[in-house]
């Protein structure tokens, strides 16, 4: 089929790539001229894993292409709309100007039978509303609202091998006529078997944002168990354990440590608080505060247990942060719980360094004042503690007795509970976990 696919950042470059794959004739287009040119070269803009094999794999197929010009959706069967919906500057609320804007410059390129579907993270009634405006121009195409249920640094399988589709339409109705379109592009993904489920507009709008919802409080409820442990003298990972073996809660994202990031988690639960508010709905969400006031101590956290671990005192203690992605396989630091900790370190007198595989050039625009290493025994070297904030494979990997020989005091903060501390206390390492005695 022929598709074009509106906003080429994460969201975008992925589904365009992936669409591609399975064998559809499609177009990217972005406003920004250097993402474009990137993508055209078979470059993703940003790291993700097997993204850019993806692409070098498609160039010279003659099905994947990218533009700045919005003309080049005419034509296409199905306009997939992948633009961001950021938090509000000083508000909680999701800014849709992106998501308004893309449909409007849609509107003079679609025709009779178009679908339009959006991808993008939205407030409950926002399709609805551009639903509303569609009919008032092009009453022929249709508009339906698909969300995406991509993880990070995992967003290529998840987008080729879901784990089910949502199709949110006008009425709900199974028989409405851009279902079977929808099938067709999805073709390949539900002949394996992938469910599909058909829904309202504002249905398919909260399943997102309640999955979101969902997995925060997961997380920040094994933080919160975590400061129960800590007080008690309890283990929370065996906690964890325990509980996960209960097929009603499961272990998946019960693992405690410094909290969620990304550019998801946090401004999805605060945007759902706040159009909660908006609909009268907002004590049906005043859990999601708490949750939010979890995730963002952890940060707190970390700079306490740092303290503690230096004898009282951070002023000119060297620090080694390892990670500054959000999670690993990634290099997006939007709301990195590591970062956030690493800045407040140094605010309190901290001679603080920072590595990652991945991530430090982003890190240095959002936190120009800290100091980024990309080696990491340089970054070790001669450090009075180590921060284990974000659990890259080689962090986790790390062998005590060599990383011994290259600090000045063998001090470490497991900030994602991933060390073995038996191992590394028996290496001399004064170990500290989140919630572990």
């Amino acid at each position: 089929m022929r598709i074009s696919v509106i906003g080429c950042g994460y969201l975008g470059a992925v589904h365009a790539a992936c669409m591609a794959k399975l064998g559809h004739d499609v177009v990217g287009i972005d406003l920004d001229k250097n993402k474009v040119d990137l993508l055209s070269q078979g470059q993703a803009p940003f790291y993700e894993p097997t993204l850019n094999e993806l692409l070098s794999e498609l160039e010279g197929c003659g099905r994947l292409r990218f533009t700045t010009e919005m003309a080049a959706a005419r034509g296409s069967e199905v306009h997939f709309v992948c633009v961001g919906t950021p938090q509000k500057r000083g508000e909680n609320g999701a800014d849709l100007r992106f998501v308004d804007a893309a449909v409007e410059a849609l509107i003079g390129q679609v025709a009779p039978g178009d679908v339009i579907a959006g991808k993008s993270t939205v407030p409950v009634g926002t399709a609805a509303r551009l639903a509303e405006l569609l009919a008032e121009t092009e009453p022929g195409a249709t508009l339906v609202w698909n969300p995406e249920f991509l993880r990070e640094g995992h967003a290529v399988t998840d987008t080729l091998n879901p784990d089910r589709f949502v199709y949110g339409l006008p009425d709900g109705s199974e028989d409405h006529p851009a279902v079977a379109v929808l099938d067709m592009v999805y073709a390949t993904p539900l002949g394996s078997g992938t469910p599909r489920l058909i829904t309202d507009y504002a249905t398919a709008e909260l399943v997102k944002t309640a999955a979101n919802s969902f997995l925060a409080t997961k997380i920040s409820f094994i933080n919160a168990m975590a400061e129960v442990c800590e007080a008690t003298g309890g283990d929370v990972t065996k906690l964890a354990d325990a509980i996960g073996l209960d097929d009603r809660i499961g272990r998946k994202f019960l693992n405690a440590g410094i909290g969620f990031g990304g550019g998801c988690l946090p401004k999805d639960i605060r945007a759902f608080m706040a159009r909660a508010g908006e609909l009268g709905a907002d004590q049906a969400l005043t859990f999601l505060r708490e949750v939010d006031a979890i995730n963002m101590r952890r940060r707190t956290r970390v700079v306490e247990l740092t303290r503690e671990l230096c004898g009282g005192s951070l002023m000119g203690q060297r620090i080694a942060v390892l990670g500054a992605a959000f999670k690993p396989e990634s290099d997006d630091v939007r709301d990195s719980p590591a970062l956030s900790a690493a800045a407040q370190l140094q605010l309190q007198g901290a001679v603080v360094t920072v590595t990652d595989p991945q991530a430090l050039d982003n890190a240095a625009k959002r936190f120009p004042e800290l100091p980024m290493e990309p080696d990491l025994e340089t970054t070790l070297h001669k450090a009075d503690a180590v921060l284990l904030l974000t659990e890259w494979r080689q962090y986790r990997e790390l062998d005590p007795h060599d990383t011994l020989a290259l600090v000045t005091a063998p001090r470490i903060l497991d900030g994602r509970n991933v060390l073995d501390p038996a191992k590394w206390r028996a290496a001399g390492w004064t170990y500290k976990g989140l919630g572990r005695p």
